[in-house]
């Protein structure tokens, strides 16, 4: 074990003091150990890190996103004071093109303050550079902390990190499903020696059918319900962006990411991305259940080119040179495309508004942002 990561160190001690862990509570230490949490301090992002988001594809997807907040501004009557969240900002990447595309319109951008929810200090001091020069900028350790007001929250790839329960089903019931130590001393998968009493009654239609050996998945609605709550009060909307599906089903998408390639969740943590899908049809029924509207989901592919991707395009290669026009095109259709290495199909975009927004761009047929040029 010498080649061990300290964090792998650190997991086989709580083990062996208490027994086996939930998936859960191994998935909160990889990512948030206080000393060797995964997202606690180094920037993962780009070429020279494991894994690649939207914003940093092309500044198209931040300029849509940024045209999207102010047509639901529009939507919200305009108010003179609005907040701007994002979760999980990365490098400020996404805000910093958002808030280019807002300065087209001075009323909504001089009402603005931004807000970034952020818990790892490289990261944070990444966003500070990328958004220096930007007026009314505060952290946050938590959306909690953000002041209250009318707000538009943006997360992109954030509730795929939320840690998930995983339960086993089993002739004799559905069983908590557990990380422990292997006879060779290498962590491995289990599960609680019981059954979770009566939890086949908290399960959608189509898990209960499962068979045995199946695995089920869900995130503890609580922020999810902190977040559509605040929105439901205040006003506004919240805009999430990750993959996953739009039906709660059964299956295992527990998955390591480290340098754009996909890695045993088990083996040297700490030191990779741990991730799952995210359950869409579960984030809506947590939201509506405490009063907000959800709006979608709809795939980002479709989400985008309701939002004048294509224009957009155009417009920027129109101003190009030859070979930085080609890029901008492969950067739109990876955003928008399926397939190997396409971003439009796997993930999936849903709104959530306080009652009064009855629809909001994006999630119908309404194209806004057509002809819309940020400089």
């Amino acid at each position: 074990m010498t080649d061990a990561s300290p964090l792998q160190h650190e997991i086989i001690r709580l083990i062996q003091s208490t027994g086996p862990m939930p998936v859960w509570r191994y998935m909160q230490l990889c990512l948030s150990h206080p000393q060797y949490g995964y997202y606690v301090s180094r920037d993962p992002l780009g070429r020279e890190g494991d894994f690649t988001t939207s914003p940093e594809v092309s500044q198209m997807f931040g300029e849509l996103l940024g045209l999207w907040a102010a047509s639901v501004w529009r939507d919200m009557g305009s108010p003179p004071e609005l907040q701007l969240i994002e979760l999980g900002p990365g490098r400020g990447t996404m805000m910093a093109d958002a808030l280019r595309a807002l300065r087209v319109l001075p009323p909504l951008y001089e009402s603005l303050s931004v807000h970034l929810v952020e818990i790892n200090p490289v990261l944070r001091g990444k966003q500070q550079d990328t958004l220096t020069g930007t007026r009314h900028v505060e952290w946050h350790s938590s959306l909690n902390d953000v002041p209250h007001g009318p707000s538009i929250i943006l997360a992109n790839e954030y509730i795929d990190v939320l840690p998930i329960h995983q339960m086993v089903k089993r002739e004799t019931g559905w069983h908590e499903r557990t990380v422990e130590l292997g006879d060779d001393g290498k962590l491995k998968f289990g599960a609680a020696a019981e059954p979770t009493p009566r939890f086949d009654v908290l399960l959608p239609p189509l898990v209960r059918a499962a068979p045995v050996g199946a695995i089920y998945e869900w995130r503890p609605d609580t922020e999810i319900m902190q977040l559509a709550s605040r929105i439901r009060d205040t006003g506004g909307a919240a805009l999430l962006v990750d993959y996953g599906h739009v039906r709660s089903d059964a299956g295992d998408t527990l998955q390591a990411i480290a340098r754009h390639s996909f890695a045993d969740p088990l083996q040297n943590p700490g030191q990779a991305d741990i991730t799952a899908h995210v359950d869409f049809q579960a984030l809506g029924r947590a939201a509506e259940n405490v009063g907000a509207r959800v709006h979608g989901p709809v795939t980002q592919g479709a989400f985008l080119q309701r939002l004048g991707i294509e224009a957009r395009a155009n417009s920027l290669m129109a101003k190009a040179s030859e070979q930085v026009a080609h890029g901008i095109a492969v950067a739109k259709n990876r955003l928008i495309g399926g397939g190997r290495g396409g971003m439009g199909s796997m993930f999936k975009v849903l709104a959530i508004s306080d009652p009064s927004l009855t629809t909001l761009v994006g999630f119908g047929e309404v194209h806004y942002g057509e002809g819309a040029n940020p400089s």
